[in-house]
């Protein structure tokens, strides 16, 4: 599994999938950011999906590793600091999240944080530097809001289909299949 899920992090190529457009520095600005774009809302989904499968800590602990991450990757494109294969890493996300799910890997916490952390600075990274060139506070806020709100979605599903866990593996298969398609047409 672990060879499986390196090799579609490994192989996804680049696609262009900004979402230009935020020209105001305002708490809605950031918040349509992560809703604005498919590859957003796939992956911040998925971490919801995995963190209600794996249970315990991981219900709480994945959403603020993503958040958290993803906050210092927005303040790292703020800064205009790079990021490299910023676009690849993100579909990398959405592969690698979604397969977790549809594997229903139980992965050791620790490790699983890291991966989930660093793809929440990629998306960070996307989010700060196709933002607005003033009032980033506001427009992180937003951003931050939407990724907690997109986890919620996904834990709620991840609950309300607990006991139909195929249905849950099924929207991970989904995901990492719509990660896939997203690669293959940028």
């Amino acid at each position: 599994m672990k060879r499986l899920l390196l090799t579609a992090a490994l192989t996804v190529p680049t696609a262009a999938l900004a979402h230009t457009g935020h020209d105001t520095g305002s708490l809605a600005s950031g918040m349509m950011h992560p809703i604005g774009g498919l590859d957003h809302v796939l992956a911040m989904v998925a971490v919801g999906l995995w963190a209600a499968q794996a249970g315990g800590r991981a219900v709480w602990a994945a959403p603020v590793a993503f958040v958290g991450a993803m906050l210092a990757g927005g303040a790292m494109g703020m800064a205009g600091i790079g990021f490299p294969a910023v676009e690849p890493m993100i579909l990398a996300s959405i592969v690698v999240l979604g397969a977790a799910v549809a594997l229903a890997a139980r992965l050791p916490l620790a490790p699983a944080l890291a991966a989930i952390a660093l793809f929440g600075v990629a998306h960070g990274h996307a989010h700060g530097a196709e933002g607005p060139a003033s009032g980033m506070a506001a427009y992180a806020a937003g951003f931050a809001l939407a990724t907690a709100v997109l986890h919620g979605a996904g834990l709620a599903l991840g609950f309300g289909l607990a006991r139909l866990a195929i249905a849950v593996r099924m929207l991970g298969l989904g995901a990492a299949g719509a990660g896939l398609a997203l690669a293959v047409a940028g």
